[in-house]
């Protein structure tokens, strides 16, 4: 049997929980991130694999809420998905998933950025700042690998079937 396609996702949203980038990453897509008006049901569908095993961090109650919501999409039916921030609860890591990461030695380009950054560079990018967008995008792509990197330590540690 086959192995299970593993998709990392992590979205970006604006002051009112509206998506401005959502960003996955699997095998057979690589990264993805759909910015702006680029986040629609039709292209979501068209680019996220059908299904697999879902990541998030804290995605059951922010990421994957803001698409259903947004989008109409429930990701939660169409993979099965692990919220890693319960798992890593449940194994004595508690915090945020940057706090996670410093803890399992995983190091980011980036690492004083947090949300609030994000939001603001959002709302740069609507005021014209090209370069807020490109750092945006940077911020979400450490945010996918920083999600592999905490799945992977849960998995060799028998904490995540693989």
């Amino acid at each position: 049997m086959a192995k299970p396609i593993e998709v990392y996702l992590d979205v970006e949203t604006n002051w009112g929980r509206e998506l401005t980038v959502v960003g996955f990453q699997s095998s057979v897509t690589g990264v993805i991130q759909l910015v702006g008006s680029e986040i629609t049901t039709r292209r979501l569908r068209k680019e996220l694999p059908r299904e697999g095993r879902l990541f998030t961090y804290n995605g059951h109650c922010f990421d994957i809420c803001c698409i259903r919501k947004q989008l109409g999409i429930d990701l939660q039916r169409q993979f099965e998905s692990f919220d890693l921030r319960w798992i890593c609860q449940r194994s004595g890591l508690r915090g945020g998933q940057k706090l996670i990461e410093q803890r399992i030695g995983h190091e980011r380009k980036y690492a004083e950025m947090d949300g609030l950054d994000a939001i603001r560079l959002w709302s740069d990018y609507e005021d014209g700042n090209q370069g807020a967008l490109a750092l945006l995008l940077c911020y979400n792509a450490e945010d996918l690998t920083g999600l592999m990197k905490i799945k992977r330590h849960l998995s060799v540690r028998g904490l995540l079937s693989n």
